[in-house]
């Protein structure tokens, strides 16, 4: 198992992929982290249960499809907090900006 993983970990492909996975090196590459990974989350622990009792009470009161839809991925996003993985992983991906 040890020699299957070295292999796979020492392959150009697997470098290559790794690589192209690194977020760029510019504003837009350090706001997206910020913006996709880390703000997200941190709204989801401090106001979470908030914007889920809103969604779920506008629900109740939804007359277009499109505001039952919106409402029902406000509480699919929001219902169980913030996600410390995504937070985690944010905060990897912004270190791993600068290196």
């Amino acid at each position: 198992m040890k020699h299957k993983i070295r292999q796979i970990a020492q392959n150009p492909a697997t470098k290559k992929a790794l690589v192209s996975l690194k977020p760029e090196k510019s504003l837009w590459g350090f706001f997206g982290v910020i913006l996709f990974f880390i703000v997200p989350e941190i709204i989801a622990f401090i106001w979470g249960a908030q914007i889920t009792a809103y969604a779920k009470e506008t629900l109740l009161h939804a007359s277009s499809s499109l505001e039952k839809s919106y409402c029902d991925l406000l509480v699919m996003l929001f219902e169980d907090g913030g996600s410390w993985f995504n937070l985690v992983l944010g905060t990897a991906l912004l270190i791993w900006l600068f290196f």
